[in-house]
């Protein structure tokens, strides 16, 4: 393997790494940008989904655990380099203690357009608004277990390559098919959920209101194209979304309590509306 030691935090190849933001990586290196996968774990799911690495980061104590985690891996990135450097310098460039032995610097690739995606599909989650990146990377990963066919992330939510999320998601973010769904011009809080209606999808709302059916309902399983479509904490879903919609659905509960964590939520829902066998 190509490790190199590196001594000084102001090397120009370890520029993805210094402190930048998600929209900054974005704009980095060529083509769609770049993004930083974290944990063996997690780049091992990129590599093996088809990301091309360009480069890997470990703590230099860390190299010779790095290196037994990545050599199953080998025929994925060759000859990539592989940067090792002092904790303190580590630290200095990522501004933070590397707990999970290794960061990859990976590069992005081409989003599919959103209807391209969901004219494929049966079942599908969208994202309004949800910028927690651990919820984010939750919500993939129930997708993931649970039998949905794929995601569409608004605009207006985390990104879910960011590396927090990806680590929540436990790779997963790169074994469901996913892209962007724009949100409406007029508000920028609201998801245009038109193109998938086009498609003959009917839309379920996950929000409390008056007219809420069960999402155990008989006709939700009944449909044969249906999109999940769930909201951030706090706020939900935009009112708007909701009166779009074909149904308003609830997770029935106890003891007064009202709503779940959207990414738990996220789970009860997939697992009751996936539609897929079960044994």
């Amino acid at each position: 393997m190509n490790i190199i030691e590196i001594a000084s935090a102001n090397s120009e190849a370890l520029a993805p790494y210094r402190n930048l933001t998600g929209a900054q990586l974005r704009r980095a290196g060529e083509g769609e940008g770049l993004f930083i996968a974290e944990s063996p774990n997690v780049a091992a799911a990129a590599l093996k989904a088809g990301y091309e690495a360009v480069s890997f980061l470990t703590e230099k104590k860390l190299a010779p655990q790095t290196e037994a985690s990545l050599a199953p891996l080998e025929e994925y990135f060759g000859e990539t380099p592989i940067y090792a450097a002092d904790t303190e310098v580590f630290e200095g460039i990522t501004g933070f203690h590397l707990s999970r032995g290794l960061l990859a610097a990976m590069k992005r690739r081409k989003l599919p357009e959103a209807v391209e995606l969901a004219a494929g599909v049966e079942r599908i989650a969208v994202l309004e608004g949800i910028g927690d990146a651990a919820n984010i990377g939750a919500i993939f990963r129930s997708a993931a277990a649970l039998g949905m066919d794929a995601v569409l992330v608004g605009a207006n939510c985390c990104d879910p390559l960011n590396r927090r999320a990806a680590r929540v998601s436990m790779g997963t973010v790169f074994q469901v098919p996913w892209t962007v769904l724009d949100c409406m011009e007029e508000s920028k809080n609201r998801l245009n959920i038109a193109p998938l209606r086009s498609l003959g999808f009917k839309t379920a709302a996950m929000a409390l209101s008056g007219s809420s059916v069960s999402v155990s309902h008989p006709a939700l399983k009944a449909e044969k194209r249906l999109a999940v479509i769930l909201g951030a904490e706090g706020p939900g879903l935009d009112k708007n979304t909701i009166a779009e919609c074909d149904y308003t659905v609830k997770i029935p509960m106890f003891h007064g309590v009202d709503s779940l964590n959207v990414a738990a939520a996220s789970a009860v829902a997939f697992w009751e509306l996936s539609g897929k066998m079960r044994e």
